[in-house]
């Protein structure tokens, strides 16, 4: 792992593979870290690809910063995360809430995007209710720690029948939520509590789009994947079967082969 400070804070991250293909940026989701991606970052690399894999401010190695953390401030120190590393153009992707960053790194940083991935997220802003659940669920967290909270979603963050299907992938999950420090979590809630509505900013985008979602998501579910396939018509959309909220980790095979035909259909290395 190596670690910058940017922005007023340390930021641990990854940075793999040659640089042949085109730049892939991937953006973990809450309560996560960059090893979420580890079996597409294997995927990558082995294709070409130099992968950027950053733990967000809060999360992982990061460090963190109390109270509230906006997705602009994500979106912001990944640009400059980019600009430390000389890196002018790259494909950025991200899952649920990572997915919502890459639409706030669209929205503030379009001439640094080449392409966009777009995992298991939705576009629109915040709901009251939704302010009011993510709120609570920030002092909850600060109070009790993270421990009880990834028992009670784990069975959501991957689909039902996974966690017992799956035994090592759920501990992998539940390992990267217990670790995930409550005060970088309860920021990100209280931030992305806040979040705007992001349907004209993909109603703008030209570059290529590869939307993503897991065919039984209970958190955004596969017509959230198709609301965002509707605002953006020249994306491909995939739906990965036998999958939940994290496809990348549920079923890596499908995923990644959906993901390096995406790339190489769509986003071919520069002559």
């Amino acid at each position: 792992m190596n670690a910058i400070d940017l922005r007023g804070v340390t930021i641990g991250y990854d940075d793999s593979g040659p640089s042949a293909g085109p730049p892939v940026l991937l953006i973990h989701g809450h309560p996560f870290d960059r090893t979420l991606w580890a079996p597409q970052v294997a995927a990558l690399t082995e294709t070409g690809h130099r992968v950027v894999t950053p733990d967000l401010r809060g999360y992982g190695r990061s460090g963190v910063t109390p109270g509230k953390v906006f997705l602009s401030d994500f979106a912001d120190d990944l640009a400059a995360l980019l600009g430390h590393l000389g890196i002018d153009e790259a494909v950025v992707g991200g899952v649920s809430m990572g997915g919502q960053i890459t639409m706030e790194f669209q929205r503030r940083h379009p001439q640094l995007v080449r392409g966009l991935i777009l995992s298991d997220t939705s576009a629109p802003a915040e709901t009251e209710e939704g302010r009011q659940f993510r709120n609570r669920l920030a002092d909850r967290l600060l109070a009790e720690g993270m421990d009880g909270y990834a028992g009670e979603v784990i069975a959501k963050m991957l689909a039902a029948y996974n966690v017992e299907a799956m035994p090592d992938v759920a501990a992998r999950v539940l390992g990267m939520m217990r670790a995930t420090d409550p005060r970088g979590a309860a920021a990100a809630l209280r931030g992305r509590a806040e979040r705007p509505d992001y349907r004209a900013t993909l109603a703008d985008v030209r570059v290529p789009v590869w939307i993503v979602v897991g065919a039984d998501d209970a958190y955004t579910p596969v017509a959230d994947a198709e609301a965002i396939h509707r605002l953006v018509p020249h994306a491909v959309m995939t739906v990965i079967e036998g999958a939940g909220h994290l496809p990348g980790v549920e079923q890596p095979g499908r995923f990644n082969a959906a993901l390096l035909d995406f790339l190489a259909t769509y986003v071919p290395a520069s002559d």
